[in-house]
């Protein structure tokens, strides 16, 4: 049975079908369509959005990487822009538009603004994960209150991880996905090299 056959029966029958290769179009409009696909599944989404999900809306022989790159280039002179993040694609504004977007929409409090403490110990837990409390304590050399794990956990920056080994194998702290969106992150191994104190011999 040939595949114009099968969708065929299957229409008759009352299926949906979904045709990823669009072997019907010609390949400049197999392509533009392959592009507006990946497009709209990005604009869709609130969150990045990976190769995996994006190759099921295009054919077989479609690069998923090339098709990013036909974005990209279509949106050189847009306010926004299609960046890559915490392992894969998402749309967002450009970052020289932040000021006009401030003035414009009434942010109230930032729920992302962070205190100097909060930074450190979300810093402390991205460069040291999974660390629990007394992990935190040893580097800041006093308790890190609950209260202030709970804010990162309410801005979802940080998630319970394994349990520690030490006794009574208390809960760990470990980065998010939110976390890598929010400051540009790949993965962790994106994260800037620590620079120690002190000076070399």
């Amino acid at each position: 049975m040939t595949t114009a056959t099968r969708k065929r029966k299957l229409a008759e029958e009352g299926d949906a079908v979904f045709d990823r290769e669009l072997d019907d179009l010609p390949q400049e409009l197999r392509w533009r369509e392959w592009m507006g696909r990946v497009e709209a599944v990005l604009f869709a989404s609130a969150s990045p959005v990976g190769r995996e999900e994006l190759a099921r809306v295009v054919g077989q022989g479609a690069s998923v990487e090339m098709l990013i790159e036909d974005i990209q280039a279509e949106l050189t002179d847009r306010p926004y822009e299609l960046a890559q993040v915490a392992g894969g694609w998402m749309f967002r504004t450009r970052s020289q538009f932040a000021d006009a977007i401030k003035a414009a929409a009434d942010l109230g409090d930032q729920p992302l603004a962070f205190t100097e403490m909060e930074m450190g110990v979300l810093c402390a837990i991205a460069y040291h994960q999974p660390i629990d409390r007394a992990g935190l304590a040893d580097i800041f050399g006093k308790e890190v209150s609950r209260d202030l794990l709970a804010q990162l956990r309410y801005k979802d920056l940080i998630a319970s991880g394994p349990r520690s080994p030490r006794p009574g194998a208390p809960h760990t702290f470990v980065t998010t996905e939110t976390f890598l969106v929010t400051f540009d992150l790949q993965g962790l191994r994106d994260l800037p090299e620590l620079e120690l104190g002190g000076e070399s011999s």
